[in-house]
């Protein structure tokens, strides 16, 4: 199951169906079984909160996810700045839509077992990314 929560924000998440069915279907894509997975939209200062306290992290993040998966099925919970997303969408020249998919689906995506920790890793990360958020056209056009 998916489910979408704010924390501290005030946000309106669009096409809230349409989310899901992709969602499920890089899940599916990925060879994995959905479990339950929380997408919590947030502010830079929560999240800021999340990343020292719970991962003993200085600095300000797009997205943290916390993994309580079990073998094939995918389980987690995945936290958004939404500010973050909002800056990045501009300094990268993309709309927030676009930006939002992107960290939403690398949230999915450490839930399947991909790290970005490594250059290598990062670049098997990004093409993951862009082949899934490529197959969003179809979902949101």
């Amino acid at each position: 199951m998916i489910t979408f929560h704010v924390e501290n924000i005030s946000f309106k998440l669009s096409n809230r169906r349409r989310l899901k069915a992709w969602i499920k279907q890089v899940v599916t894509d990925e060879a994995k079984v959905l479990g339950d997975v929380n997408y919590i939209f947030c502010s830079d200062d929560y999240l800021f909160s999340i990343n020292k306290t719970y991962l003993n992290h200085d600095y300000f993040t797009d997205v943290i996810t916390f993994d309580y998966s079990e073998q094939l099925a995918i389980s987690g919970d995945i936290f958004i700045s939404v500010d973050t997303v909002r800056t990045n969408a501009i300094e990268y020249n993309v709309s927030f839509e676009d930006e939002l998919y992107r960290v939403m689906v690398h949230g999915i995506l450490h839930l399947c077992g991909y790290k970005d920790s490594s250059k290598s890793e990062s670049t098997v990360m990004r093409e993951r990314e862009d082949w899934h958020i490529a197959k969003t056209q179809s979902w949101f056009s």
